[in-house]
């Protein structure tokens, strides 16, 4: 069914996501950050995929965990609804640009994961989340989701429109990776034979 529910909780938060990668971009989130809530928003809206987000954590802490925790819950769901990831694309990039803003994301859903993030921000943070988060975001998803991803600003002056791009350029990147090849069939897309 290329769906998904993970639910995780640790003393720090607790995350429940479901996916449904062939969707129409229907979404609720709910993380307790307004702007990490925006950027899953554009990350269902923009990859086509039914998400829920469900989130409590300590932010009185800060919002460290509770990002990171979101991302790896997010990633396991990607990897949950891939299944043995027979018959998909495999590979996916997106640019998208955001006023003064380019950003790429380039993923290949390998099973190994890996992340390569580059870029430059203007400030400490964005929506009062730092913007040392948003790379550590991408890793996070990437180990769980078991893929490759490569991320990277091109240019760009607003720290909002640059996580907002990025975020767009992902979800369109992911959309590809993860849509079925009708030539490929049932075949896993590797010539190893498995993923």
């Amino acid at each position: 069914m290329r769906q998904a529910e993970i639910q995780r909780q640790t003393a720090e938060t607790q995350v429940r996501v479901t996916l449904a990668l062939d969707g129409t971009g229907r979404h609720t989130v709910a993380t307790g950050l307004p702007f990490l809530d925006h950027m899953l928003r554009h990350l269902a809206v923009h990859g086509l995929f039914d998400l829920t987000v469900e989130a409590q954590g300590d932010l009185d802490v800060g919002p460290h965990h509770t990002v990171e925790d979101v991302a790896l819950t997010l990633g396991m769901a990607f990897d949950q609804a891939l299944g043995d990831r027979r018959g998909i694309v495999r590979m996916g990039h997106a640019y998208a640009p955001m006023d003064e803003t380019l950003a790429f994301v380039a993923v290949d859903l390998s099973g190994r994961p890996y992340a390569v993030v580059q870029a430059q921000w203007h400030g400490p943070s964005v929506g009062d989340i730092p913007n040392s988060l948003w790379p550590h975001f991408l890793e996070s998803f990437a180990a769980t989701a078991r893929g490759n991803l490569h991320a990277r600003v091109l240019y760009g002056r607003d720290d909002h429109h640059q996580a907002e791009a990025l975020f767009k350029a992902l979800a369109r990147a992911l959309d590809a990776a993860t849509a079925l090849e009708p030539r490929r069939g049932s075949r896993i897309p590797s010539t190893k034979g498995q993923l």
